[in-house]
């Protein structure tokens, strides 16, 4: 059982950040930073199977692929790294690359990795603040400048490079090759409503992920069945013992906890072990209709694009 205030660990990237503002407050004393991780505050307790971050973006990053659990453990890994984005903040024309514009044959991915086209062949896309997109294991990606992400992963650092913009680090072309599904994405599903208080955003066999918006000064109870990171998006909130704010998050497992929502209201984003949304998740101690049954509704307000599979319209190794 546990409800732990996360700490914070500071990533160094030449592609982040000096101003991580408002997401956090700490000094770098001038040195970007790409990534910040949520990790629990006692180093000794076992991982989560889940990371939870934030990346920061002022350059473009490598283009690259992460494996499944098959591939991964057939290379001695423990497993493969499936995870999803959520924009935070966009600058205009920020852009992100899911999946590849045709499909290739092995023979052409090698051949475009080689002579650097492969750079050509992404689909890059534009993205808005709140845009949602899943990057399923295999998936061909990148991560232009001018974003602030936050994103879930499975804990894994296996990290394939296909293109690097010039930096002259090393390509893994042979596992990248083997890893990838050089084609177009899969389309992914519409955000749905679930009650008035969740929106799903992605349910996978490695995570679920939710949209929570809870308004000013209500009472909430969390049942944090497995493993369940809660990231504050806007406003704040007492969750147990702990008052969480903009950019904090909470690390719970096995656990309830009572939710106090602060005169503003609160907005997180929740991730918890997949496959499918928890149906107690989260209950309303006021009686209104938001801590309602589950329900399959569609949800399009302007807040949630998913864009992954539309049309055009690493852990350390994450570069």
């Amino acid at each position: 059982m546990a409800i732990e205030h996360a700490c914070i660990r500071a990533v160094r990237k030449p592609w982040g950040s000096i101003d991580l503002r408002p997401w956090s407050n700490m000094r770098n004393d001038g040195i970007a930073v790409g990534e910040l991780w949520f990790q629990r505050p006692n180093i000794n307790a076992p991982d989560p199977a889940l990371l939870l971050k934030l990346l920061f973006t002022t350059e473009p990053l490598s283009i690259q692929v992460h494996p499944d659990d098959a591939f991964a453990q057939s290379i001695g890994l423990e497993h493969g790294k499936t995870e999803a984005w959520y924009i935070l903040s966009a600058t205009p024309g920020a852009k992100i690359a899911i999946g590849l514009k045709r499909r290739l044959t092995t023979a052409q991915l090698r051949a475009s990795i080689g002579d650097g086209s492969i750079s050509d062949l992404v689909q890059w896309r534009r993205v808005l603040k709140d845009d949602v997109i899943f990057v399923p294991a295999g998936t061909i990606h990148a991560i232009g400048p001018g974003l602030v992400i936050a994103e879930i992963q499975q804990r894994s650092d296996a990290t394939f490079r296909l293109f690097d913009h010039g930096r002259q680090r090393e390509l893994q072309v042979d596992n990248a090759v083997s890893a990838a599904d050089a084609g177009p994405p899969q389309p992914q599903s519409v955000p749905r409503r679930l009650t008035d208080a969740r929106t799903l955003l992605v349910a996978s066999p490695q995570f679920v992920w939710e949209r929570i918006d809870l308004p000013p000064k209500s009472n909430w109870e969390l049942d944090a069945e497995h493993e369940t990171w809660v990231l504050v998006l806007e406003g704040c909130a007492r969750i147990g013992l702990t008052n969480a704010f903009v950019g904090e998050a909470i690390f719970l497992e096995a656990d309830g906890a009572s939710i106090e929502v602060g005169p503003e209201g609160m907005k997180c984003l929740m991730a918890y072990l997949g496959p499918k949304p928890s149906s107690n998740l989260l209950q309303n101690l006021d009686g209104w209709s938001a801590g309602s049954p589950l329900r399959d509704q569609p949800s399009t307000p302007s807040h949630h694009r998913a864009i992954a599979g539309s049309p055009v319209r690493s852990m350390e190794a994450r570069s």
